[in-house]
Order: structure tokens, then C-alpha cells, then sequence
């Protein structure tokens, strides 16, 4: 009898803990059918999320405001136009090329779009609005030359104004290379390449503004004088670069206050900083900026005697500033010329 006790209970033993291992498995598998369900469930909100983020960080359009209005202008344009070679500069610097610019008077260290790839835009002051139109651009670009054609340009494609205020040189051109950045998915480079250009602008400030020595900028045109201060078009000179001007009192104008040789003698700076206008608008002529300054007068100034007249770039200071690598080439003249 009490064997078959025995037995019967470990028959009934036996089938508690099948019981309960059955149930343990049916929670099991639930549980992991659950958390497989769960972490498809996060899997798919993931990349929705990060869809969306991505969404976020690139519109589709952006609205820009500027000189002349305001611009909703789309991301990653394709086609662009564009009438500012401080702008070509910086797309170029960024690895972005445009379909169309103003062939004429190309800077020498943009000259590759001169080629065939790249369609003529016309000039600087004359749009070919019909080439224009006919390349169906995206994104149009200009700066003061181009300016009066902002209208008519508006109606063929969004068109925005990025010029340099002179009043705030490189403020403006590092706001405007950081909307080219937003625009062209480049942000990441633009701020890179700020950040050596300010580091480059720190130093050269240090040097001349720590300096007694006094600066004097002019530009030369068929045997004449401008000359330009603080604020002025070729500011950044003093205003940005540090250096102490030879006359706080010159007229502030877009084409300079012209001055006479005697001028330059009477203020006599330490450094004489010269921009060649004629050989930009009248090629290679008599009347060069050395020719224009080998005269008795100039010959009396402490600039001349002490070998600092500076003949600067004409391409990057008159008309290719404000890119990101034209400024760093005006402050690298200014710094090695002052050395």
C-alpha cells in the first residue's frame, strides 16, 4: 500500500512541474515575443525620428533676408548663376560650381571658369537675361555691380544680394559665406574655414595695431589719386586688419576722395598701400600704378624711403573680395608686406 502511495505521488509530482514548466515557457515566449514586438516598434520610431531629423536639418527652402528684399531660395540648388566673384571665391572654396557667370574680367585665381563648361552669364553690369533664362537656374546671386537687374532677374529664377557692407567687412562676408553654407549643405566646412580666417585676422591685427607705424591706401586710375580711410570701401585696411591710419578725416565715398601727390607727401604714412585700378578695367597700359607713383613728390615720403609702398592685388581687393579665399590672401599681402 505504501508503495502505491509512493508512486501515485511521484506521478502527481511529475505532472506539477510539467504543468509549471509549460507555463513558464508560455510566459517566456510571450515575454519575448513582446520584447521583439517592442524593439521593432523602437526600430521603425528610430528611423522615423531620424528621418525627421534629418528633415529638419536640411529644408527643403530656406527665406533669406537681404539688401534688396527677402528670398525663399531651395537647398542644394543645382543650377546657379552668379554675379560676384567674392561668391564664385567661396563656392569654389566649398566645392560647388555654378553653371553660369560673367566671363569678363575673371580673376586670374578663378580663371578655370572661363572654359566652355561654363556658360556666359554677360557682364557685371549687363545681364544676358536670355542665356539666363534658357539654363532654368535654381539660384541667382549678385552683389552692387548687378544690382539694378535685381527685378528682372527675380522674375526668372530666386535671386538674392550678397554684398559686403564696408562699414563691417568681415562681419558681412562671414554671415555671407555662412548662408552659402546653410544653402549648399556646407556647413561644417564654411565654419572650419572661418575659424583659420579669424585666427589669420587676429594676428595680423595684433602686429599692426600694436605697431606706431601708420598706413595710407590708395588706388591709382590713369594717373590719378583715391585715397581711402576707415569705413570706407577699403576700410577693412584699418577697420579689420589693424592698421593705424595716416589721416582719420578722408571722405568717406565709394570711389575714394581724391587726393594730390602733395597729399601724400603731407600725410606722409610709414606704409603706402597702392590698388591698381587701370589694370583691371584698362589692362596693361602706360599709366600703371608704378608709373604713376615715380615722381619726385612720392619719392619725399617716409613709405618710399624706408621701401614700403605695397602694390596690393587689384583682383582681390577691387573686385574678388569677400571670399573665403580672398580675404585670407588680402590680410596674408597686408601681413607680409608690413613684415
Amino acid at each position: 500500500m505504501k508503495k502505491s502511495l509512493s508512486l501515485l505521488s511521484l506521478t502527481m509530482a511529475l505532472s506539477i512541474f510539467t504543468v509549471a514548466c509549460g507555463a513558464n515557457n508560455e510566459n517566456t515566449t510571450g515575454n519575448n515575443d513582446e520584447a521583439n514586438n517592442n524593439a521593432n516598434t523602437n526600430t521603425e520610431e528610430n528611423v522615423a525620428n531620424n528621418d525627421v531629423a534629418e528633415d529638419a536639418e536640411q529644408p527643403a527652402e530656406i527665406t533669406v533676408e537681404h539688401e534688396l528684399g527677402e528670398t525663399v531660395v531651395p537647398t542644394n540648388p543645382e543650377n546657379v548663376v552668379v554675379f560676384d566673384f567674392g561668391t564664385l571665391d567661396t563656392l569654389n572654396e566649398l566645392g560647388v560650381n555654378p553653371v553660369a557667370i560673367p566671363q569678363g574680367n575673371v580673376p586670374s585665381f578663378l580663371s578655370q571658369y572661363e572654359g566652355d563648361e561654363y556658360e556666359n552669364a554677360g557682364t557685371l553690369f549687363e545681364p544676358d537675361f536670355e542665356t539666363i533664362y534658357g539654363l532654368e537656374p535654381d539660384l541667382i546671386i549678385i552683389s552692387g555691380r548687378t544690382s539694378e537687374a535685381y527685378d528682372e532677374l527675380s522674375e526668372i529664377a530666386p535671386t538674392i544680394h550678397l554684398g559686403v557692407d564696408q562699414e563691417n567687412y568681415v562681419d558681412s562676408f562671414k554671415e555671407n559665406a555662412t548662408l552659402l553654407g546653410d544653402i549648399f549643405g556646407k556647413e561644417a566646412e564654411v565654419e572650419e574655414k572661418l575659424a583659420n580666417i579669424d585666427e589669420q585676422i587676429a594676428e595680423l591685427n595684433e602686429a599692426a595695431s600694436s605697431s606706431e607705424e601708420t598706413g595710407l591706401i590708395v588706388m591709382t586710375n590713369e594717373g590719378a589719386l583715391s585715397a581711402y580711410g576707415p569705413g570706407s570701401r577699403f576700410g577693412v585696411l584699418h577697420d579689420e586688419f589693424g592698421v593705424t591710419p595716416a589721416d582719420e578725416n578722408i571722405e568717406d565715398a565709394n570711389h575714394g576722395q581724391n587726393v594730390s601727390f602733395e597729399y601724400v607727401v603731407e600725410t606722409d604714412p610709414d606704409y603706402l598701400f597702392v590698388i591698381d585700378r587701370g589694370a583691371i578695367v584698362s589692362g596693361d597700359g602706360e599709366d600703371t600704378a608704378e608709373d604713376t607713383l615715380d615722381n619726385d613728390l612720392i619719392q619725399q615720403t617716409t613709405a618710399y624711403e624706408e621701401g614700403n609702398i605695397i602694390y596690393l592685388d587689384p583682383e582681390l581687393w577691387y573686385i574678388a573680395g569677400g571670399g573665403l579665399n580672398s580675404v585670407s590672401l588680402m590680410a596674408n599681402e597686408v601681413f607680409d608686406g608690413m613684415q
